[in-house]
């Protein structure tokens, strides 16, 4: 008799106040093989979240009792779970990647159930690929050596997920990361907006690339001494970034 196949069942918070988009999207996940929670006001959630430890959370900006951007915030403080914001305005793009809260992600109302399972899916692939790199043990002095990648005053240990900045340790979000850890392995060639998107963030479409210059903004804010001439990551206009390696 063959053996039972244990399948490893994703789950995911879904928070919103809006109980036909709750509907929806629990319906259109547990289609693609996903367990789903809900919440539908801010504290709720924070519980849900700290308790229960979801593998993702789709969380909208408008809720009750406690909005979207301190509810992320929160979470970010206790879990490394990776967070998706739903918001009905272009304009709170900044300031949902660009504040100190930790958001992975972000996808307008309304939206499309295709893309943002596409997103969903993105991002939990994206943490099994880190999960994965990080449990693996390292196979002697040369394995630790290579763990390692230093360009200029830059220093990255693929291991520690740690980044130095002229020595000293910066704190950086698991996406901000990647970002830089894509670029510091081809110092000097510039990658455009389109590749950063789709080996960073997995999307296999083009879009949103404002969520790169976001997120590039937010790096140099923490690795530059001035933001306005950046030396570590550097802007080619019109094409994409590169780091220095000087």
């Amino acid at each position: 008799m063959e053996d039972e196949v244990k399948v490893d069942t994703k789950t995911i918070l879904i928070v919103d106040d809006e109980q036909p988009i709750i509907d929806i999207l629990v319906y259109n996940l547990k289609k693609e093989g996903y367990s789903t929670i809900e919440a539908s006001d801010g504290l709720t959630a924070i519980d849900m979240a700290l308790e229960q430890k979801p593998d993702l959370i789709l969380l909208d900006i408008m809720l009750p009792k406690l909005d979207g951007l301190s509810v992320c915030k929160r979470i970010k403080n206790s879990l490394n779970v990776p967070i998706i914001m739903l918001t009905a305005k272009d304009g709170e793009i900044d300031k949902i990647l660009g504040l100190e809260l930790g958001a992975d992600d972000y996808i307008t109302k309304p939206f499309s159930v295709r893309e943002l399972v596409a997103r969903v899916k993105a991002n939990l692939r994206k943490v099994d690929a880190n999960s994965n790199l990080q449990t693996s043990e390292a196979q002697g002095e040369e394995k630790k050596k290579e763990s390692k990648i230093k360009v200029g005053e830059l220093e990255l240990d693929l291991d520690k997920f740690e980044t130095k900045v002229r020595g000293e340790v910066i704190d950086l979000t698991l996406r901000e990361f990647e970002v830089l850890k894509f670029l510091v392995t081809q110092p000097e060639q510039v990658v455009t907006r389109e590749t950063l998107l789709e080996k960073v963030w997995g999307y296999e479409y083009f879009g949103d690339i404002r969520t790169v210059d976001v997120t590039v903004r937010r790096i140099r804010e923490k690795i530059e001494k001035d933001t306005s001439t950046p030396k570590i990551l550097i802007t080619k206009r019109g094409v994409g970034y590169y780091i220095a390696s000087k």
